[in-house]
């Protein structure tokens, strides 16, 4: 059993922060130069797919209990 469903929205949102937090982790400890503004798209970007992915699942969650219902 499990203790939550599945959220993929959250999940390539965290990917998303994740992925400009080891780039910046990256710059701080001198393995590469990253410009401040490099970051800006990984997060905007990876919110905005977010987002989309979580009304898109939200959208198959809603019709898989519909179908449910109706049989």
């Amino acid at each position: 059993m499990m203790r939550h469903e599945f959220q993929p929205g959250r999940l390539v949102a965290g990917v998303a922060l994740v992925a400009a937090a080891v780039t910046y982790a990256g710059d701080a400890g001198g393995a590469w130069h990253t410009p401040w503004f490099v970051v800006i798209p990984v997060v905007t970007g990876g919110l905005c797919l977010a987002g989309a992915v979580g009304s898109l699942a939200g959208r198959l969650r809603r019709r898989g209990k519909e179908d449910t219902a109706a049989s």
